[in-house]
């Protein structure tokens, strides 16, 4: 794996390949290291997850191996969300939290996400710490390490969904009963847990994607293919489908016609919902630079202020947690809570969209409709140097020269990927002809440069 070892979301690569064993136990050991900051007269505790993908079950026994090899207490979950492990590392008071996922990434992938005391995920900084010391351990010995009665102890939580499902279910204060839905797991990590929790809070659920075999997760379903989950809501006639991605931190839904209500539509939907209650602190939501331009639109009509992140749901996180305030999310489908959560909850999410339903008496369609979205164009263009290209004067001349000419009815996004040599390019517009004239305009520049 060259280059920086964590990325936007946790460590990542194909499995056995990129993200081997070996390197897996040098990340668990590192982070036991800097995340166990105890005063030496207890052993640090850590609470290890993972989704159901086949490689899942070799990571974490490296994983565990790694943790227990620097003298931690590791408490395994099993097969359990993302936002599950954040909210059990914070309820057992546990010194750090370990998912094993690659989210939506195809199965052949996996992934490391690291959660510190009270199930937060890492600041760069932290990050920065444990991947030199993987990095320098990898290079020589790494000296002492505990023996006899100091090694770390592995023991299942036989409980942790249980209590993960029970903390769902207190933020639902409005019974859903005559709600219809369709959950679509995607074969992942919410396929046990996901079903229970939207029926024990009296919806009738009927589930797609919820058999995971350890080589389906993702496979042509859950939140990233959303056909299936279409077609099953109109079978069903059903009043709305929820999506979750393979490891369930994200929820996109569908309307009872089959039409994408997308995450920028979910977040203006529960932002005008905690305001109406008093529970939107400030008044404000935060949303990244991805968030379509209408969803801003849609929050000043409502009075309610936008700030603006980095793309990644830690960066909402930070934005939320420095300000004091409650509600955050991507358009991707990550909403933050950050009364009842550390992190995206897909789950959460699904049960705050049917609440609002339930409450307004509204469709999933009607609720939607208060974000008029405008075409977005999102080009990828492949370059040398994503850094360089997106600094040159040239580019910068011509996204200027855009933005004059679409003014307050559209805007120009490039950002570098965080872990390709790519440029995205996203242009709202009025039309989507305009939309795709720009995009594909400004795309020619880039790789130009490029």
């Amino acid at each position: 794996m060259g280059g920086r070892l964590f990325g936007t979301d946790g460590v990542r690569g194909r499995a056995n390949d990129d993200l081997t064993p070996e390197l897996a136990l040098a990340v668990a050991r590192a982070a036991a290291g800097v995340l166990a900051d105890r005063d030496g007269t207890s052993r640090p505790v850590a609470v290890v997850g993972r989704d159901p993908r086949a490689s899942g079950e070799m990571l974490e026994a490296a994983v565990v191996a790694g943790l227990s090899s620097a003298g931690a207490e590791v408490l395994r979950v099993g097969v359990l969300p993302t936002p599950a492990v954040a909210f059990l590392t914070a309820d057992t008071g546990a010194d750090l939290g370990v998912m094993i996922s690659a989210s939506h990434n195809p199965m052949p992938d996996n992934g490391i996400k690291l959660f510190s005391r009270g199930g937060h995920k890492l600041p760069d900084a932290v990050e920065a710490e444990i991947e030199q010391i993987v990095t320098t351990h990898r290079r020589r010995s790494d000296g002492h390490r505990p023996v006899g009665a100091q090694i770390g102890r592995v023991r299942d939580l036989a409980d942790g969904a249980t209590r993960y499902t029970e903390h769902l279910l207190t933020t639902v204060d409005q019974p859903l009963s005559g709600l219809t839905l369709v959950v679509d797991c995607a074969h992942g990590a919410a396929s046990g847990v996901a079903p229970e929790v939207y029926r024990r809070a009296g919806a009738t659920v009927h589930v797609i994607g919820g058999e995971p075999d350890g080589w389906n997760i993702n496979d042509g379903i859950g939140s990233t293919h959303l056909g299936p989950l279409t077609e099953a809501v109109r079978a069903h006639g059903a009043d709305l489908g929820i999506a979750h991605d393979g490891d369930a931190d994200r929820c996109l839904a569908v309307s009872a016609a089959g039409d994408l209500v997308d995450g920028d539509a979910i977040l203006a939907m529960c932002a005008l919902g905690l305001k109406e209650r008093g529970e939107l602190r400030q008044d404000t939501v935060v949303a990244t630079v991805m968030s379509n331009l209408g969803f801003h639109h849609t929050m000043r009509r409502a009075g309610i202020a936008v700030q603006t992140t980095a793309v990644g749901d830690r960066y909402v996180l930070e934005a939320l947690r420095r300000g004091g305030l409650s509600l955050g999310g991507e358009q991707s489908g990550h909403l933050v809570f950050l009364d009842h959560a550390t992190t995206g909850d897909g789950l959460l999410t699904g049960l705050a969209l049917l609440r609002r339903m339930a409450v307004t008496g509204s469709s999933l369609a009607e609720l939607a409709s208060v974000v008029e979205r405008l075409p977005q164009v999102l080009v990828n263009v492949p370059v040398r140097d994503r850094i360089a290209v997106v600094e040159s004067t040239a580019v910068a001349d011509a996204v200027n020269a855009v933005e004059a000419e679409l003014g307050e009815d559209g805007r120009v996004l490039l950002r570098p990927s965080g872990t390709e040599q790519l440029v995205r390019v996203m242009v709202e517009a009025p039309t989507q002809e305009r939309a795709d004239e720009v995009a594909h305009r400004l795309a020619g520049v880039v790789a130009t440069v490029g």
